[in-house]
């Protein structure tokens, strides 16, 4: 099974599903305390610790978390200022042990806190005593129950006072966790950016709620969510399509080399690199595998296209903008092919973004940074707002699939499916990767794999060929550790 993303709302709806299914909300609870209690026994030695307990569910939560550890050696403190209900009462009551206030003299002597104080739902900043607190945790390890206090569940986001664009805005008040316990399923929050940085280690933790108490349409990106296709004993390389990179000039050859490389490692049967005749040269004397084939303007790529073997095609990396590149775009959406457009592809329409959606199909995948996403949807996603719901809007608008890269790519269908990527390396942030992830989807596309499966393959097969090169990584190591990745993926597949 795919692994189900829940927003806030889903979550609470998941809740109320389970206790209308006939179990128990203290039920529910008190597993929940048991899931944090067994993760931090199998971490951590006992020691002195400190549970902060606000006053709702996650507060409860906290509650039985000191319990558990108390009955499992740990000296355990709770610090709260009261003001529980519902729920959270009946297990404050459950608590017999030591409980002081809130405020930063209660960590005296901890050596571990428990995050307890605002959990999923929090909509507001810290202020007042909770943030005094959390200000004052200092380098604590802490461990948070459901999803670092201050943290939006939703966005990933630290909750502000006032927009963080301003220059003068005081830094966000939240938990920084070396380990985050959820429940039931992730939430946006712990695999967006910053979010799943201030997480640390992240436990999904089972606590009765059935499993198909809530329908969604995001998942977290992982292979379970896609099926690679894998070559038959039986075929040979024209079952696996022919992809056509088109090159920049003479200068600008590099990046388009690269997206090739990608489009043959991840199986494509054939590659060719189109190059302009003035490039043709500086491109054959670097490729040996990779075909080449010249052509001359949008003219040329239309006649070099017509040959309907030639099944998918990357365009925009290092490709210059213009009226020149908006023709040539055009000219490769005409062909039929499907077509993975980059960079260059997606600037050069940014005063008529829409001339470049009423040509895109089914079969397109774009790919922008968040630098060409404005370019393309100016204003579509603002300060604060969800990096998801921005980019399902955008492919709705574009009609075909997008990915939005970054440490926390998004991919969204025009249907509403999406997807967060959250396997990538910090290192993966180098010069060129993106033309190696454009030829890698498109390389998948050539194979006759559909758009949005390809652009969720491509991308978690780049994070993971990254994490093998590891700290070091270029751009070229990219492909030349696919081959691992697809070996490891191969053994999952056999098993």
């Amino acid at each position: 099974m795919a692994a189900k993303v829940l927003s806030c709302a889903q979550m609470a709806a998941a809740d109320a599903f389970a206790v209308k299914a006939g179990v128990p909300s203290l039920t529910l609870m008190e597993n929940a305390g048991r899931a944090v209690a067994d993760a931090i026994v199998a971490r951590f030695r006992p020691c002195p610790v400190v549970v902060l307990c606000g006053p709702g569910n996650n507060g409860g939560d906290g509650f039985v978390v000191a319990r558990l550890l108390d009955e499992s050696g740990f000296t355990v403190r709770v610090a709260t200022d009261g003001g529980h209900k519902g729920d959270a009462d009946v297990m404050a009551a459950k608590w017999s042990g030591e409980t002081i206030a809130l405020t930063p003299d209660a960590l005296r002597g901890a050596r571990l806190v428990v995050d307890g104080l605002f959990g999923a739902g929090l909509s507001r900043p810290l202020e007042g005593a909770a943030a005094a607190m959390v200000e004052a945790l200092h380098d604590l390890p802490v461990v948070a129950i459901d999803i670092p206090s201050g943290v939006s569940d939703d966005t990933g986001q630290a909750l502000s006072l006032v927009a963080p664009a301003r220059a003068d805005a005081p830094a966000a008040v939240h938990v920084t966790a070396v380990l985050t316990v959820t429940f039931h399923a992730k939430k946006p929050g712990h695999l967006l950016l910053p979010g799943r940085a201030l997480c640390g280690e992240i436990v999904l933790a089972d606590i009765g709620i059935p499993a198909d108490a809530v329908a969604t349409q995001l998942h977290e990106n992982t292979p379970a969510r896609w099926t690679y296709p894998w070559p038959r004993a039986d075929g040979h390389k024209y079952d696996r399509g022919h992809c056509v990179v088109v090159s920049g000039g003479p200068t600008a050859t590099g990046a388009g080399r690269l997206a090739a490389r990608g489009a043959l490692r991840i199986g494509a049967g054939l590659v060719t690199v189109a190059s302009p005749p003035n490039a043709v040269m500086v491109n054959a004397a670097h490729l040996t595998a990779i075909m080449l084939q010249p052509f001359d303007g949008a003219e040329g790529l239309a006649k070099l296209l017509q040959d309907k073997r030639l099944n998918s095609i990357v365009i925009g990396p290092a490709f210059g903008v213009g009226g020149e590149t908006r023709e040539m775009v055009m000219a490769a959406l005409a062909s039929g092919a499907a077509c993975v457009l980059d960079a260059d592809a997606l600037t050069a329409f940014r005063d008529d973004p829409g001339a470049l959606f009423a040509r895109l199909h089914d079969r397109c995948v774009l790919t922008p940074h968040d630098g060409e996403f404005e370019r393309l949807f100016p204003g579509l996603r603002e300060d604060g707002d969800s990096k998801v719901t921005a980019v399902r809007a955008a492919a709705a608008r574009a009609g075909c699939t997008l990915l939005l890269k970054g440490g926390d790519t998004v991919i969204a269908q025009p249907d509403g499916r999406a997807v967060i990527n959250a396997n990538a390396p910090a290192w993966l942030a180098t010069a060129g990767a993106g033309d190696v992830l454009a030829g890698f989807i498109a390389g998948l596309l050539a194979q006759s794999v559909m758009g949005f499966d390809a652009a969720c393959a491509g991308a978690w097969l780049h994070g993971d060929a990254a994490f093998r090169a590891g700290p070091g990584l270029i751009s070229e190591d990219l492909p030349e550790f696919l081959p691992e990745s697809l070996a490891a993926l191969a053994s999952l597949h056999d098993t």
